[in-house]
């Protein structure tokens, strides 16, 4: 355990899944002018769910067996992060398992090529790595993933607005998740201890435990589903990913052709499922549009009046204070007829309507704590485009100011109605 500690590239995944969490704080800011989430606490969040998984596919791998030595490790962090120059959600073991599976086939193809230099020690650390245990490793991580995902992944989910088909401004949520993953690996040693079982993959005389910390990346968006049908839809599909990858890198430890194909498939796997969630967004209509009567939610800041009231994303504000609302202008006019009391008409996600009432106090959120679906009058909007390393270490934003539309900030409190608006109307 204490390997973990003096390794410098556990401390490198914790320090990379910071900088994510507190641009998408930064990116929230800017959206929607306030925060909804701590960095800190999603950081944290990461840090025990990755604690979780690292201790489960530990307990596996006590019966994996698998030759790994520090220049595997360095070669699994060097793709890594190459990967992540490209694409940040390439931040993960699979890819890196997938692209080193590729490059040792390749290297064993051309068995008489030997170069010299540091050009060979990646050469001969390349062909050593353990690539039926790496991918075996890879498909029961990422079945860990998809426990972890249905876990975590509504309370990670951030809402965005972007630029949909023709320009127009659509609702969505983000959906981003790294663990830094701790992991101890039962290597096969001269001299270690004898277990008293066999192990699956690679047998020896001997055992000891290394450390093997590693990261996993998970990223959606949609515009078209709740974050918790869109969690619990990619959390099956990574399972059936996982449980399918794990049976081919099984049958290649046993028959080694097949060890090319398991290595494509984690690559191509995870790809797929990456595009097929984007086709299956391109070809539903948008959830997180207005009505023809009322206004829908986009989303709640958390411990505000409206998710005390039990308002939730997705639901459709009808009523306020007996008034039909169509605008947040409004809904905030509506609001302040009654400066201390606020009755509401929600249609929640079924059209059925739930009456709630509650009294306002003073510098509480002038909506109430609900984030609106876009109108198209929101000053800025983002640009989705692939995410890379330099973005994430640089804080860059893709928050687009768009024209005509003045960057004034919403007022984060409700002010004092005057004297002739304070009065009650019954709904």
């Amino acid at each position: 355990m204490l390997q973990l500690f003096i390794q410098p590239f556990y401390y490198i995944a914790v320090i990379l899944i910071a900088l994510v969490y507190h641009r998408q704080l930064l990116q929230e800011r800017k959206l929607f002018h306030v925060r909804l989430q701590s960095s800190i606490t999603q950081t944290i969040r990461a840090i025990l769910g990755g604690i979780v998984i690292g201790a489960m596919v530990s307990i596996v791998s006590l019966f994996l067996g698998a030759h790994l030595t520090l220049g595997s490790l360095i070669c699994i962090w060097a793709a890594t992060l190459f990967l992540a120059l490209f694409r940040i959600r390439y931040l993960c073991f699979a890819y890196a398992a997938g692209l080193l599976g590729v490059l040792q086939f390749g290297l064993n193809m051309a068995s008489g090529w030997q170069p010299a230099g540091w050009l060979g020690t990646v050469t001969e650390a390349l062909r050593a790595l353990d690539m039926p245990a790496l991918l075996v490793l890879a498909a029961v991580l990422h079945i860990g993933e998809a426990l972890m995902v249905r876990m975590q992944g509504v309370s990670m989910a951030s809402p965005l607005l972007f630029e949909g088909k023709r320009g127009k401004l659509v609702g969505g949520y983000q959906l981003q998740h790294f663990w830094p993953i701790p992991l101890l690996i039962l290597v096969p040693v001269t001299g270690g201890a004898e277990l008293p079982w066999t192990a699956l993959i690679s047998g020896g005389n001997g055992y000891m435990l290394v450390a093997l910390p590693i990261m996993l990346g998970f990223g959606e968006v949609t515009q078209s589903m709740l974050p918790g049908k869109k969690v619990q839809i990619s959390a099956k599909r990574l399972l059936l990913y996982g449980t399918g990858l794990l049976v081919l890198s099984l049958l290649a430890a046993w028959w080694s052709p097949l060890m090319v194909v398991a290595a494509l498939a984690a690559f191509i796997g995870h790809e797929f499922l990456v595009w097929y969630s984007g086709f299956e967004e391109q070809n539903r209509s948008p959830l997180f549009v207005h009505p023809e009567h009322g206004l829908k939610v986009l989303g709640v800041i958390p411990d505000s009046p409206a998710e005390e009231l039990g308002i939730e994303a997705g639901e459709t504000l009808y009523k306020v204070n007996g008034v039909l609302v169509h605008s947040p202008e409004q809904l905030h006019r509506a609001l302040r007829m009654n400066p201390a009391f606020c009755k509401l008409e929600v249609r929640n996600h079924q059209g059925e309507s739930k009456f709630i009432q509650r009294a306002i106090y003073e510098g509480e959120h002038h909506q109430l704590g609900v984030l609106m679906a876009p109108d198209n009058h929101e000053a800025w909007a983002l640009r989705l485009r692939p995410l890379t390393l330099f973005h994430i270490v640089s804080l860059k934003l893709f928050a687009r100011r768009r024209k005509d539309q003045l960057d004034v900030e919403a007022p984060l409190a409700l002010p004092p109605a005057p004297a002739g608006e304070q009065r009650s109307v019954e709904m």
